[in-house]
């Protein structure tokens, strides 16, 4: 499935979409972090939650949580929140 990445965190990818497999988002977002150390925790805090800042949309639908069942198909969006002053 492709894992569309925000410029945020490219820092840690260098590209904008990465083709991953995986059963369930946690199994996703494990694959992304063993080719980007690092990325996970930008993305899923201490307690295995999504962070306040960031949104998960698996085929437009916002992602409750990282156990949210996959089909290899599936289109995820990470979305990151966008603050200034």
């Amino acid at each position: 499935m492709n894992v569309h990445i925000p410029s945020q965190l490219h820092a840690y990818t260098k590209v904008k979409k990465v083709q991953v497999e995986g059963h369930t988002l946690a199994e996703v977002l494990a694959e992304l972090e063993r080719r980007y150390p690092g990325l996970r925790f930008r993305i899923i805090d201490e307690q295995d939650r999504i962070r306040q800042h960031i949104h998960i949309f698996i085929n437009k639908e916002m992602a409750d949580g990282i156990t949210h069942p996959l089909q290899p198909t599936d289109e995820i969006r990470i979305i990151g929140a966008l603050s200034g002053g």
